[in-house]
């Protein structure tokens, strides 16, 4: 019982640390990815389409994306999407390609993202800390209905408190890099 809880407790923890990691993922940091946009939404024939579906995404140089639609007559809709994603970026294109150039990013513009970068992780421990107390309150629920020992609810608490600790330390790692990332000229 009590490792079901555990269980139930790490699967919440594990998905904020992934959400992090995803949305840290598509934040600019002055150097081309094309994880920048390759789930930028496009709306295909009405449908709304992840970018990596619709395109060959590619990045030739350390500033530029290049991206290359399937089908030629998605031009458009990409370049509408990508003006009017927060990505800030200027789509040219020549017809069969289409060129994003990725502007270095200003000192205030990064003390800017790393504003966010921190916010998104204190959003992110919330989120853990959350899982935590739900966790607790469990175990404190099946003491009080006598389905465990009160010396079961304090050890799932223990283990509770370890798992929180750890997912609290890879989420200050995963935001401390993404900061020292944006931070480099």
């Amino acid at each position: 019982m009590i490792n079901d809880i555990l269980a139930e407790v790490e699967v919440s923890m594990n998905s904020s640390v992934d959400a992090l990691k995803k949305e840290f993922i598509a934040m600019r940091t002055g150097r081309a990815s094309t994880d920048l946009v390759s789930r930028l939404p496009i709306i295909y024939y009405g449908t709304p389409t992840a970018l990596q579906e619709l395109a060959l995404l590619s990045v030739p140089e350390p500033q530029l994306i290049s991206i290359r639609p399937y089908d030629s007559s998605a031009i458009k809709a990409i370049e509408k999407a990508v003006m009017e994603s927060d990505l800030g970026l200027n789509p040219n294109n020549d017809g069969k390609i289409i060129r994003l150039q990725i502007p270095r990013l200003t000192e205030e513009r990064r003390r800017d993202l790393s504003k966010k970068v921190g916010k998104r992780a204190e959003e992110a421990r919330i989120s853990v800390r959350n899982a935590r107390r739900s966790g607790m309150s469990d175990l404190k629920s099946f003491e009080k209905e006598k389905l465990i020992t009160e010396d079961d609810q304090k050890l799932g608490q223990k283990k509770i408190q370890e798992l929180t600790g750890k997912y609290i330390k890879k989420l200050d790692d995963i935001a401390a890099n993404k900061e020292k990332e944006i931070m480099e000229v």
